[in-house]
C-alpha cells in the first residue's frame, strides 16, 4: 500500500462474536507505537454500545452502519475484522465502499451459514437466553481457541464473552444466521486485501481462507502457526507483525 508512511490511514478494528472491542488492545497498543490512528467501535449491544433498537430486524447492516458512523470524518480506513467482524467488513464493502482503503479478513468466511450452522445459532440463542452469556462461552471455548493456546488467551476470551448481554448475543446470532452470501464480493474486490487464519481454526479453516484469497486479485494469505479461531488473542505478536507488514 504505497505512500502510507507519509500519512498513515486510520485502522478500524471490528470485533468477533461474542466479544467486544477490548479484544484488540494488543493490536491498538502496537499500532499506536507506529503512528497509526486506531478506531475500535463496540458493535451495537456489545461492550459499552447501547442495544439495537427493539424495532430493528437483526441484520449485519445494523453493524456495518454503526462502523460507518464511527468512520465519519476520517479518511478512508483499513478495516480489520475477525470472525463476525469479517462478516461486518463484507457488508461495509457492499454498503459503504468509499470508507474502505484496505481490508484484513481474519478467521472468517464469505459464504452464508450452512443449514446445520443456522440450526446451531438458534440453539445458542436459547442457551444464552436461559443460562446467560457465561454458559454460551463455555460451550464455544473449545472451538474458539486451539488446545495448545496460552491460558491467558483462553481466560481473556472467556472473560470478555461472559461479560456480554444476552440480548446483544441473540441479535448477533440472528444477524449471522440470516446474512447473505458475500462470495461475489471477493471477485469484485479491488483493494489491498489480507486474509489471516489460525493453523488450527476449526470454525473457518485455513483451506477456506486459501479459497477466498485465490478469488481476490493480489490478496495476501497468512496462516498463524499454533492459533485457533481467535488469532489476534492467541498469537498477538504474529498477528501484529502481519498487520504492520500489510500496512507498510
Amino acid at each position: 500500500m504505497g505512500g502510507m508512511s507519509a500519512s498513515r490511514p486510520p485502522v478500524v478494528f471490528v470485533h468477533s462474536f461474542p466479544l467486544d472491542a477490548r479484544m484488540w488492545s494488543a493490536q491498538v497498543e502496537h499500532l499506536a507505537l507506529h503512528g497509526y490512528p486506531c478506531i475500535t467501535p463496540d458493535l451495537p449491544g456489545f461492550g459499552a454500545a447501547p442495544l439495537p433498537s427493539p424495532d430493528l430486524t437483526p441484520s449485519l447492516d445494523v453493524y456495518a452502519n454503526a462502523v460507518a458512523r464511527a468512520l465519519e470524518g476520517h479518511p478512508p480506513a483499513v478495516v480489520v475484522g475477525l470472525s463476525l467482524g469479517g462478516y461486518v467488513a463484507f457488508r461495509l464493502l457492499a454498503r459503504h465502499p468509499r470508507l474502505v482503503r484496505g481490508v484484513v479478513l481474519a478467521d472468517t468466511r464469505a459464504a452464508a451459514d450452512a443449514p446445520e450452522v443456522k440450526a446451531g445459532r438458534i440453539l445458542n440463542s436459547s442457551l444464552v437466553n436461559r443460562h446467560g452469556a457465561g454458559a454460551l462461552i463455555d460451550k464455544m471455548l473449545p472451538m474458539l481457541v486451539a488446545p495448545t493456546s496460552p491460558q491467558a488467551a483462553r481466560d481473556r476470551v472467556r472473560e470478555l464473552g461472559a461479560a456480554q448481554r444476552p440480548a446483544a448475543i441473540s441479535f448477533a446470532l440472528l444477524a449471522m444466521r440470516d446474512r447473505a452470501d458475500a462470495t461475489p464480493l471477493l471477485d469484485a474486490l479491488d483493494l489491498p486485501t489480507m486474509f489471516v487464519v489460525g493453523e488450527h481454526d476449526a470454525i473457518t479453516p485455513p483451506a477456506e481462507h486459501a479459497a477466498m484469497a485465490a478469488r481476490v486479485k493480489g490478496a495476501t494469505l497468512v496462516e498463524v502457526p499454533g492459533a485457533g479461531h481467535m488469532t489476534n488473542l492467541e498469537a498477538p505478536e504474529r498477528f501484529n507483525q502481519a498487520l504492520l507488514r500489510f500496512l507498510a
